[in-house]
């Protein structure tokens, strides 16, 4: 199941409210802000552990997409800018 991160009535970021173990059933409740990765869509959230695992590489990146250079920088460029307000906003 995807974790929502999008309030469906207002569409506003959601907060956390609750957490649970799976293995001993403690439970901790609170309102909690998500971290700013987990603010990012999913697409968003690939593009960065893509990023990551092909070393920082964008090169790599647009040639295992098959994309340009300049393409996939301007993905990036995008990227920073929205993670960049993301985190002004905390």
């Amino acid at each position: 199941m995807k974790l929502p991160i999008i309030c469906p009535s207002c569409d506003h970021t959601l907060n956390v409210s609750q957490m649970k173990c799976p293995s001993c059933k403690t439970e901790v409740s609170g309102d909690y802000e998500l971290p700013v990765l987990l603010k990012l869509n999913r697409d968003e959230q690939d593009f960065v552990l893509n990023f990551f695992l092909s070393s920082g590489s964008i090169k790599e990146m647009a040639k295992q997409a098959g994309l340009s250079y300049p393409t996939m920088r301007n993905k990036m460029d995008d990227l920073i800018t929205k993670v960049e307000q993301l985190k002004n906003n905390l």
